[in-house]
């Protein structure tokens, strides 16, 4: 028996096409963050459509993922490399993913090039990714349907050019076990250049077989597998697993998932994915976010509390965990539930509570009909004096963006909320500022009759529960 080999696993559960789960933005993190939990290899990530919010996720993803590799697909233009990758760079191990169809048909409606032209495009591309990661994956799509002669050649290429991962994908899903393995045998008895790199497979479920002819991809030599953990179309990341746990022996492979919190984590993604983060609330009239208007009942133990403020993406300690649970239990005896944004609430002001390491702020700021906004901004970090201009679209933005300018920091800003405290002229306004940073979430809370100084304060008071924890890292 020869050495026992590493089946990788890498979840596509975004890259399933229009059977995609639709997830925003803060669902997204919360389900890279669980798959990273669960000890998945790589996660896949959609490609770069609209380039200032994918980039941007990009980002926060790379930032939350502690040892998962994160893989995003490159385009044929010119700056599709550098784009992606700038996003990427800090990740732990970012992939580059090269994708084009190779058989006929799908050359034809998706690529519009002949073959020749394809191919070339498709070297000159890896080598580009390979140029600035070491990490860089081809993937041929449709392979299974593809011209055996062209689809021989275009793999060697993609080889020579520095790719170090090569899937072949069943798109149609139209094959048996049986004839995958024959499928595979044969490319790699063709193409001996595949025994210098990282093969996967990846397969459609249209026969409801994509796991048993992913087990025979492995039989065959394969060592990446594309599953999903919220699978619409594809292989079962929670059956592949299992299955390779049992028969690792048989197989002389090992992956490094193990099964003690497969059904547990694949659970909480499957319920994330059908419903989003607010699956466990009560929806009342949701807003944009359905966090508006949900609300948790005040009845719930601790546990569903603390399951509750995780969800919306905050990461307490036990402390503050006390502390927001004590004030929740306060309001027990006068209300029957509170509003998510009232638990937000709770947490702004109960949670890391710190000395601040940013006093003394001052500002002026200049808006009207006729001027964008602009901000002057004076403040002090330990006692010594800082200051920062910048304009903005509005005055609150401006605001932050001088704030930004005078510390030199910048920050993922994930939620702003406005809302009334008192009536009248003189009302009070209450500002909440959700900040991000390497994927944790911190609160600020803020209140004045003047809402852009309600709305620095939390800035400010957010911004100081970052430093602290830095400083004390």
């Amino acid at each position: 028996m020869g050495n026992t080999e590493t089946i990788r696993i890498c979840d596509c559960t975004l890259r399933q096409g229009e059977k995609s789960p639709q997830l925003s933005f803060r669902e997204t993190i919360e389900l890279c963050r669980l798959l990273d939990k669960l000890g998945i290899d790589l996660i896949e990530l959609k490609p770069i459509s609209q380039k200032k919010i994918d980039s941007l996720l990009i980002r926060s993803v790379s930032q939350t993922v502690r040892n998962a590799r994160i893989a995003v697909p490159v385009s044929f233009e010119d700056d599709g490399v550098d784009l992606v990758f700038s996003a990427l760079k800090d990740a732990r191990e970012p992939r580059l993913q090269v994708s084009a169809p190779v058989s006929s048909v799908q050359m034809e409606y998706l690529s519009h090039l002949k073959p020749d032209a394809l191919s070339e495009r498709i070297v000159n591309t890896v080598k580009k990714c390979r140029a600035v990661t070491s990490d860089v994956e081809f993937i041929a799509v449709d392979a299974t349907r593809a011209d055996g002669i062209f689809l021989r050649s275009l793999l060697k290429k993609v080889v020579e050019a520095g790719a170090t991962t090569v899937t072949v994908c069943d798109t149609a899903g139209s094959m048996l076990p049986e004839e995958t393995a024959v499928f595979l045998k044969s490319l790699f008895e063709d193409v001996p250049e595949l025994a210098q790199v990282t093969v996967g497979y990846s397969c459609s479920d249209a026969l409801n077989l994509a796991d048993a002819c992913a087990i025979s991809a492995v039989q065959c030599g394969v060592r990446e597998i594309k599953a999903a953990a919220f699978r619409t179309d594809g292989i079962s990341m929670k059956h592949i697993v299992n299955i390779l746990n049992i028969k690792q022996k048989m197989f002389n492979v090992v992956i490094r998932m193990g099964v003690e919190k497969l059904f547990t984590l694949t659970a909480q993604i499957e319920n994330l994915c059908r419903t989003g983060l607010g699956h466990s609330f009560r929806q009342e009239r949701a807003g944009d976010d359905g966090r508006s208007n949900a609300t948790v009942n005040t009845h719930e133990s601790r546990e569903s509390v603390s399951r509750a403020i995780i969800k919306m993406g905050y990461d307490l300690t036990e402390e503050d965990l006390e502390k927001v649970w004590q004030r929740f239990g306060a309001l027990a005896g006068s209300k029957e539930s509170i509003t998510l944004k009232e638990l937000e609430a709770i947490v702004a002001t109960e949670a890391l509570q710190v000395p601040p390491a940013y006093t003394d702020v001052q500002y002026v700021i200049n808006t009207g009909s006729a001027i964008g906004a602009m901000s002057h901004m004076k403040l002090s970090f330990h006692g010594k004096p800082l200051e920062g201009i910048s304009t903005g679209d509005g005055a609150i933005d401006a605001a932050f963006n001088s704030i930004e300018k005078a510390t030199g920091r910048h920050f993922e800003l994930d939620d702003f909320q406005i809302q009334s405290v008192t009536e009248g002229r003189e009302a009070m306004g209450e500002t909440l500022v959700r900040l991000r940073s390497e994927g944790k979430l911190y609160s600020g809370k803020g209140i004045s009759t003047d809402i852009v100084g309600a709305g620095i304060m939390a800035y400010i008071n957010a911004l100081n529960k970052i430093i602290y924890e830095e400083e004390e890292a």
